[in-house]
């Protein structure tokens, strides 16, 4: 019998995160999850619970991430699959009137977020020798708008650690920075406000997504893809 798999997934309290738990649990893998919402994370471990792994963690928290990604290894071995899917998005606003917190935050969060799990993590990928990480970017990581510039910052430097990190691993672990496209979520309506109901929303995006992801692997290395 083949071996379950397992993939690591930051942002599970909403949106495409919550979206992606229950689609990768349907098709048969084990999800190891984590969020900043301690009711959230409560909720997904009455109904998913072991072997499943829910845990509260802020990914601006590098302790925290770390003492996470151990559980993760020592529990259900190294993921397969690493989504790096956590973030924020500032308030709309031009770059000299966004407040310094809220900038700071957005790096925290999307940048050093995602680095923190890549650090603890990589490593035990690297011993098995096999395993995708995928670093979610955005539209506005390959073009910009106007007041969303904290944001675009961080998924142009998403886009930027993927390719190094690609060249790095040599493909051993596969690295790929993915824009999911436009999707109706909390954090798109910041920004789109109503307008933001025009799109798919998480449930119906991760109903396609997750069988592309799942199909990544090392030709994909060093690749930005969008998902269908």
């Amino acid at each position: 019998m083949t071996a379950k798999k397992t993939v690591l997934i930051t942002g599970v309290s909403r949106g495409l995160g919550r979206a992606m738990v229950d689609e990768f649990i349907d098709q048969g893998w084990t999800v190891a999850g984590c969020c900043r919402s301690a009711a959230a994370v409560k909720e997904l471990t009455q109904q998913y619970p072991a072997p499943h792994l829910f845990v509260q963690v802020d990914v601006a928290d590098d302790s925290a991430v770390g003492s996470f990604c151990a559980n993760v290894v020592e529990r259900l071995g190294a993921p397969d699959l690493v989504l790096n899917n956590a973030a924020v998005i500032n308030g709309n606003a031009p770059l000299w009137e966004v407040p310094v917190r809220e900038f700071g935050d957005v790096i925290d969060i999307n940048i050093k977020g995602t680095y923190s799990v890549i650090r603890h993590v990589t490593p035990a990928m690297l011993n098995r020798g096999t395993g995708v990480i995928v670093n979610f970017s955005s539209g506005w990581g390959r073009s910009t708008s106007p007041e969303v510039a904290p944001y675009c910052a961080s998924k142009y430097a998403i886009e930027g650690l993927s390719k190094a990190m690609s060249q790095e691993t040599g493909g051993r672990v596969a690295v790929v920075a993915l824009n999911p496209g436009i999707i109706d979520t909390e954090m798109l309506r910041r920004c789109f406000g109503d307008g933001a109901g025009s799109y798919d929303d998480a449930k119906a995006w991760a109903k396609r997504a997750v069988p592309y992801l799942m199909k990544l692997g090392v030709r994909d290395n060093g690749k930005s893809l969008t998902a269908p």
